[in-house]
């Protein structure tokens, strides 16, 4: 029976959103979840090394085997694409430090693998985060439940990459 661990990360500064999701054969099951918030009062590089350090504590209990950070695109607000772009630095050297791993889909594709349309609510991807892993109930705060959503849509796309790699490579 095979087993794949995914851990997602819905990037940002302020909140981090995490989910750790296992495939023991074709059974999906969320170990953990939720979000690291990092106090506004202390200084950037502080908060960035909190992100690291508890990221790192959840890696070594949970043994991903890839992560599934979701790509950014921001148009507006600068500042706040500046930092989450920041946090999202630190995820992909986290990885890079640990020999992880990274699938990078941008969020539509998230939102496709999950709920099937690319323009889903937020609403829509929790409820169906739920009911794909089975949670009693709907996973808060919805950072929590986007990388829910993110480790679901890594699991997929090992899957593929392992497909396309044990038929001699992709098409």
């Amino acid at each position: 029976m095979s087993l794949s661990r995914s851990f997602g990360i819905d990037p940002g500064l302020g909140r981090l959103g995490f989910g750790v999701v296992e495939r023991k054969g074709g059974v999906l099951k969320a170990l953990d979840f939720g979000c690291i918030e990092t106090p506004p009062r202390i200084d950037i590089p502080r908060r960035l090394r909190m992100l690291y350090e508890r990221l790192e504590e959840r890696i070594f209990l949970h043994s991903p085997d890839f992560f599934c950070v979701e790509r950014l695109f921001f148009g507006k607000n600068i500042t706040t694409a500046e930092y989450v772009w920041q946090a999202r630095g630190v995820v992909l050297l986290l990885a890079a430090r640990n020999d992880i791993p990274v699938f990078e889909p941008q969020p539509s594709q998230i939102k496709s693998v999950v709920c099937g349309y690319g323009n889903a609510g937020k609403s829509q991807v929790q409820k169906m985060v739920q009911r794909l892993l089975a949670l009693d109930v709907v996973p808060t705060p919805d950072d929590a439940a986007d990388a829910l959503a993110a480790a679901l849509t890594g699991l997929l796309l090992q899957k593929t990459a392992s497909l396309f790699a044990s038929e001699g490579g992709v098409p």
